[in-house]
């Protein structure tokens, strides 16, 4: 579906992104995967049993809410046919309940998440302008950048939904909008995924409880997620453009 084009994951060492770097390499695609932490990337992707010598695989270290550092690493690098952005920067204090954030944490987190991604979508927007071939940006979402969150089912655990998340996924949903009418090119593509809950060792009430609000499958896993992403990166979806693809199993509704 990918052909021999060549792709570009920010965040591949984080859940998602290393199950996409495994599943687009499936295709016989190439990826440069990126992290923060290049050394953390490494041991997950060997986890998942990805060959990390291979010749379809670059890795490289990139802090994505540097500005400099990220115009320098898209000024150097090698043609790309599309990107997608896995990342999840936030900060020490990211997670807290509603009426315990402060605004400064609440900034800085919008600053951090939301910025980077405004970053990566102008510096694909630039690369494009310059290279002028086809290229799919793909940003992750959420269930939660389009519907409220449902509290109830975060009941007797310590977990919740953050203000912040909501803001900036909302967020991301839009840009993709107006960074697609702003290029204005048919060979120029910005859509978002918006998963539903991934599940990763949260408390068993909350499993059952997220669960009880979808059609049957309840909680979804990486893969789940993944085809939508390639299918997004792939010439089978050309003229889909600024659009959020929900994936959730009926949570939603």
């Amino acid at each position: 579906m990918l052909n021999k084009n060549r792709y570009l994951v920010i965040g591949g060492g984080g859940l998602l992104g290393s199950h996409l770097v495994s599943e687009i390499l499936l295709t016989g695609a190439e990826v440069i995967a990126v992290d923060r932490d290049l050394d953390l990337m490494k041991k997950t992707l060997v986890s998942l049993s990805i060959q990390l010598d291979s010749p379809k695989l670059n890795l490289n270290s990139l802090d994505i809410t540097n500005e400099e550092k990220t115009k320098k690493f898209f000024n150097e690098i090698d043609r790309i046919d599309g990107a997608v952005n896995c990342s999840y920067p936030r900060g020490e204090n990211y997670g807290a309940a509603f009426f315990e954030v402060s605004q400064k944490d609440f900034n800085h987190n919008v600053a951090l998440h939301l910025g980077s991604a405004f970053l990566l979508m102008r510096e694909c927007a630039s690369y494009f302008n310059k290279n002028k071939h086809a290229f799919s940006l793909v940003n992750l979402a959420s269930i939660y950048g389009s519907s409220a969150p449902d509290f109830s089912i975060y009941k007797d655990t310590d977990m919740t939904m953050p203000i912040e998340y909501a803001a900036i996924k909302s967020a991301i949903i839009h840009m993709n909008k107006y960074v697609a009418s702003f290029v204005s090119n048919s060979l120029f593509r910005v859509n978002s995924v918006s998963p539903g809950g991934l599940k990763s060792d949260q408390p068993k009430s909350f499993i059952d409880s997220y669960a009880k609000k979808t059609l049957g499958h309840g909680m979804i896993s990486p893969k789940d997620v993944t085809g939508s992403i390639i299918f997004l990166l792939s010439d089978t979806s050309n003229y889909i453009n600024g659009q959020d693809v929900v994936v959730d199993d009926g949570f939603s509704l």
